[in-house]
């Protein structure tokens, strides 16, 4: 695409995070880059894409409303992480980070394990410990 082309359309982009560094061809036909605030497509896929992290948060603070799962997934939803990711960050294998999913399983973890997920979180003990999901 021609660096006078590189689409500027009032988006996601453009509103909260900036513009985004794209590749573009200049008069001369080298590549050059061009900054651009998003397209439609872009804007569409990104919209999608946060409504379904926003229900993926919403489903996981229900489940730990009703007993379902621990507040180690509705923390791991909310910071757009997956099991792979927070396995990782807390030095543990997944099916153990999974286990830790089970309120049973939760309520025995020590102050040492809850303290390095909240770490992980960048939250408070205290706000691990004493999920409130009326919140």
């Amino acid at each position: 695409m021609k660096k006078d082309e590189v689409p500027q359309d009032d988006g996601f982009l453009k509103e909260e995070h900036g513009k985004e560094l794209n590749y573009a061809v200049d008069k001369d036909g080298n590549y050059t880059t061009a900054l651009s605030s998003g397209w439609e497509a872009k804007t569409i896929a990104l919209n999608n894409a946060l409504a379904r992290i926003e229900e993926r948060i919403a489903d996981a603070k229900t489940r730990v409303h009703e007993n379902k799962t621990s507040p180690i997934e509705y923390f791991m939803e909310y910071c757009r992480m997956d099991v792979p990711v927070l396995s990782s960050y807390m030095g543990m294998w997944q099916w153990r980070v999974k286990r830790h999913f089970k309120p049973s399983i939760f309520k025995k973890l020590s102050d040492k394990t809850l303290t390095k997920y909240a770490e992980v979180f960048e939250i408070d003990l205290k706000q691990l410990k004493h999920f409130d999901t009326d919140s």
